[in-house]
């Protein structure tokens, strides 16, 4: 899948139940998008993630229905997704993205079409 730098995911407001859209960075592996928090479990998409894993996924212009997790610290699927996400973005021999690498939550995005 060609990547583009954003991604869109819709969650479901765990108040309100209104949709909720936020433009945030991605990267693919296998059949799951993966994204970082880097307000971790406070920010607010993934504290909607908690109440309703069910999200939709814009990927350019294609559109998924997918279930968002958190992924366990320290596992091979954290290490990896935070290695794809340091290369896609990071500007090599800059460091700006360090500390959000280490620091962030890592959240899957499971999407059933691309398995």
């Amino acid at each position: 899948m060609d990547s583009p730098a954003f991604c869109y995911l819709t969650t479901r407001g765990r108040r309100t139940g209104r949709p909720h859209t936020i433009e945030i960075w991605f990267v693919v592996r296998g059949g799951s998008a993966y994204l970082m928090a880097g307000g971790r479990e406070h920010a607010d998409w993934v504290r909607n993630l908690g109440a309703d894993p069910e999200v939709t996924l814009r990927v350019g212009d294609d559109e998924y229905g997918a279930a968002g997790r958190v992924v366990a610290a320290g596992t091979p699927e954290d290490r990896e997704a935070r290695r794809l996400m340091l290369a896609k973005y990071a500007t090599p021999g800059m460091g700006d993205l360090d500390s959000w690498g280490r620091s962030a939550l890592v959240v899957a995005i499971d999407v059933p079409a691309w398995e």
